[in-house]
């Protein structure tokens, strides 16, 4: 692969798609001389889902392209990025990222031989990495090292010191992986800038710098593994996959921010350099696209239905996910998937024509658990002026308390000695730091 294309074509192969480049110049020249060397980072936090499928076919395009690629599974940073996960659970996730990434790259048919798979924690803790960390923390000052994170790093009410750390971290990877460029998201910009500006300074050459635009999830806003629910899950069955579609966001003539158009761009059009709209012989038949403009030109024209276009993704993309729903039905990777993801798997992991019991309980009105209480006091909440502390007599041995904010709606002297109906089986919450142990129902 790659061996017979010109450094043009092979600049041109690596370039695709990526909205910025830091060091074009140097990529040139490299590409004269020799083969490059590149590394994607993945911290091994949430589950992988069909995002995933953005950096993978870029990936695709730089071994087709002859570059020697390194994916590093970054376990030491999902450990300091705010204590994602405990060591024995990174481990376990750890071994996931590796078997789905690879079954991602299989899916996509990469060649896995020209791919080195690398773990954070294999090399960041040697003796020689641990000194160039405290190098680098006596050049680096603590406003860049705050800023290169702001983006990657979760931000929170009372920052870490490992969040700082982190950019630093990433810098060195570029020098301890012995590559020339690393690949990520527009969101590592500032990470990257970093690691340009402080390598040097340990006598470390700059590396150059490709970066993937932010690509609108498939099915609704920044794809990140945390909004579980419009995720399309790598293991998602069939139907679920079908179900989430219909969701995504997609409406007739939009093109912006369009994440079901975006997929067609970065990951269908890449591997398959054509995409075909299936469409009833009525409304023209099947339409066969081989330059991605062309879809979206026709999109926005409205030739091209929403419903026909979520369709046709969803063939492709069905077709992509079924090699790695087959690989993880084996009972190793089954186990793996249920321990690195204890919570996640719990409706995953059914056997086959067994019934979902969460699709069963959302309209069971008999699980709420509603009850008469007596208000027995009502105060305003201390550091809340919208909100009521009550204390409620439920029948139970204690007054349970309760945090409504129902103060622009009903006076205190309409609650006192009033009789309420109570939701009384939700997880209690803290409210403006007072915990409220039910809901009181009120309606208008």
């Amino acid at each position: 692969m790659g061996e017979h294309l010109s450094p043009d074509e092979k600049f041109e192969l690596i370039t695709r798609n990526l909205q910025e480049v830091l060091g074009e110049e140097k990529l040139k020249q490299i590409l004269q001389e020799r083969e490059l060397r590149v590394y994607w980072g993945t911290a091994t936090t949430g589950k992988p889902h069909v995002a995933y499928f953005v950096p993978m076919s870029k990936i695709a395009d730089f071994l087709k392209a002859g570059c020697e690629v390194t994916i590093l599974f970054a376990d030491l940073h999902a450990y300091l990025d705010n204590m994602k996960a405990p060591w024995e659970l990174l481990e376990l996730r750890t071994k996931y990222y590796e078997q789905v990434i690879k079954a991602m790259l299989e899916s996509i048919s990469v060649p896995l031989d020209k791919l080195k798979f690398v773990k954070g924690t294999d090399f960041q803790l040697s003796r020689e990495y641990t000194l160039d960390v405290y190098r680098l923390s006596s050049v680096v000052t603590e406003h860049d090292a705050k800023k290169a994170g702001a983006e990657v790093v979760k931000q929170v009410d009372h920052p870490l010191l490992s969040g700082l750390l982190y950019p630093g971290l990433q810098a060195l990877d570029e020098e301890y992986l012995k590559v020339d460029a690393q690949f990520g998201g527009v969101d590592q910009r500032k990470i990257f800038t970093l690691a340009e500006k402080y390598l040097p300074s340990l006598g470390y050459a700059k590396r150059l710098h490709m970066m993937n635009p932010m690509v609108p999830g498939l099915t609704g806003g920044k794809m990140s593994s945390s909004e579980e629910e419009s995720k399309i899950d790598l293991l998602d069955s069939k139907e679920d996959v079908k179900k989430k579609l219909k969701k995504a966001f997609c409406e007739p003539g939009n093109i912006e921010n369009n994440g079901v158009l975006s997929f067609v761009k970065h990951v269908l059009f890449p591997l398959h350099s054509e995409f075909i709209i299936k469409r009833d012989p009525k409304w023209g038949g099947d339409k066969v696209y081989t330059i991605y403009e062309e879809v979206e030109k026709d999109f926005a024209a409205e030739m091209i239905h929403p419903g026909d276009l979520k369709a046709s993704v969803e063939t492709d993309l069905n077709r992509l996910l079924d090699p790695i729903r087959k690989k993880f039905q084996s009972p190793e990777l089954r186990k793996l998937t249920n321990t690195a993801y204890p919570s996640a798997s719990k409706n995953k992991a059914l056997p086959k024509g067994s019934k979902n019991p969460a699709e069963d309980e959302e309209v069971i009105p008999s699980r709420l658990d509603i009850r008469v209480g007596r208000v027995i006091s009502v105060e305003k909440h201390p550091d809340a002026d919208s909100l009521y502390l009550e204390k409620i007599d439920v029948g139970e041995a204690e007054p349970r308390t309760v945090v409504s904010g129902l103060v622009a709606y009903v006076s205190q002297e309409d609650l006192q000695d009033r009789l309420v109906v109570l939701l009384c089986n939700l997880k209690p919450q803290k409210m403006r730091g007072l915990e409220s142990q039910a809901m009181l129902l009120c309606a208008s």
